[in-house]
């Protein structure tokens, strides 16, 4: 969720963390690589190390990016289709109450207008269905039919990563290794699974603005279980399509921001080795424009979304989307979780982009627009 203001508590807090250093780090790059680098602040307080443009750290909702990147490999190979019923390819039923006879799809669930609501909780432990908890009424908009109305969805991704599982015959995390993470040479990871033991030793700490822990305090070592799980770790017998939440496709990609770099970089030279530039194209596309009523645009943060891939600034004057402050048109994607801001922005028309990401940031920051301070500083290289 997206907040207006910056509280006197949160402000105190992120003083109080000013003198443990909260890492930031920003790579400029073009379609051949990486430009510029630049990074501050330290990756694991307990040992002081200082951070890098190297480090993988969970990059939150970028990871939708990435996930839909993966997704776009199998449209093209003809393992999966767009605008089928999602149903028809899981086995159980994914239906809004409201609607029965409507089908919802992978285009709607990637665009965020599949009707599904985030719960209070989204993760779902090894052993549990996510069939059981799509099934709850009340994780649907009961008011809008699919298709028809812009929602943000977290929940969505894991239906997503689940139709993949099923249509790759492969379990989510090492199908998005073989589909993207390798093909691009990248030693990235979601929850930390097929990473290698060098780039988990390198791992970024999040920290929130009061300076506790909030997740990945992995003391250089790789964590006993890659998965939220109540009894046990035994992922042998674990059900291809049953539960695509377990490795965290809304959010759970750990990736330095060269790593990133090098994903703005394919996207920008867009030459075909990867994906087809009308695979590309179909992404950056906006599938959602907001008109003043057909959506929740979260305090004018989302007015234009494509296939998993956010497109600004609107220039609408209830869209208060403007990151860079320039007006350029830029595609890419943003993410917030466990005190940690971090964005993937690229811009066609100048050849180049921006990855970055800032821990500790206080919860209710608020800069110029519905981004927070952290954020347009760094997208904009201050």
């Amino acid at each position: 969720m997206r907040l207006r203001a910056v509280t006197l508590v949160a402000a105190a807090a992120l003083a109080g963390c000013a003198t443990t250093g909260p890492a930031e780090v920003r790579v400029g790059f073009d379609a051949s690589g990486v430009t510029a680098a630049r990074a501050s602040g330290v990756a694991d307080r307990a040992t002081g190390r200082r951070v890098t443009a190297d480090d993988p750290v969970r990059i939150a909702s970028i990871s939708k990016l990435v996930v839909a990147l993966g997704m776009m490999r199998m449209v093209e190979a003809g393992q999966l289709d767009l605008d089928r019923d999602v149903s028809e390819v899981l086995g159980w039923r994914v239906r809004n109450p409201a609607f029965p006879d409507a089908p919802v799809t992978l285009r709607q669930l990637l665009s965020h207008q599949s009707g599904l609501i985030d719960p209070d909780e989204y993760r779902v432990p090894l052993g549990e269905r996510l069939a059981d908890v799509i099934a709850r009424p009340a994780l649907w908009d009961t008011q809008h039919a699919p298709g028809s109305y812009f929602r943000y969805s977290n929940v969505a991704f894991p239906v997503i990563a689940s139709v993949m599982e099923k249509a790759g015959g492969e379990r989510f995390d090492t199908l998005m290794q073989r589909l993207v993470l390798a093909p691009l040479k990248l030693d990235a990871c979601f929850n930390w699974s097929t990473c290698s033991d060098a780039k988990i030793a390198r791992h970024v700490v999040l920290y929130r603005a009061s300076g506790e822990v909030a997740l990945d305090d992995l003391g250089g070592k790789r964590p006993d279980c890659p998965v939220i799980a109540k009894d046990g770790c035994d992922l042998a017998g674990y059900r291809l399509g049953e539960n695509g939440a377990l490795f965290s496709p809304q959010g759970g990609l750990r990736a330095s921001m060269r790593d990133l770099a090098v994903i703005g970089s394919m996207l920008l030279k867009n030459d075909g080795s990867f994906l087809t530039r009308e695979s590309i194209a179909a992404m950056a596309w906006a599938q959602w424009q907001y008109d003043g009523a057909n959506g929740d645009t979260t305090g004018g943060f989302y007015c234009q979304y494509g296939l998993a891939v956010t497109t600004l600034p609107t220039g609408r004057a209830d869209c208060d989307d403007d990151l860079f402050g320039d007006g350029r048109t830029r595609i890419g994607h943003a993410g917030e979780a466990y005190g940690l801001r971090s964005g993937l922005w690229i811009d066609r028309a100048t050849g180049k982009g921006v990855a970055f990401f800032a821990t500790a940031t206080p919860p209710l920051s608020k800069g110029r627009t519905a981004f927070s301070v952290e954020e347009e500083r760094l997208a904009r290289g201050k």
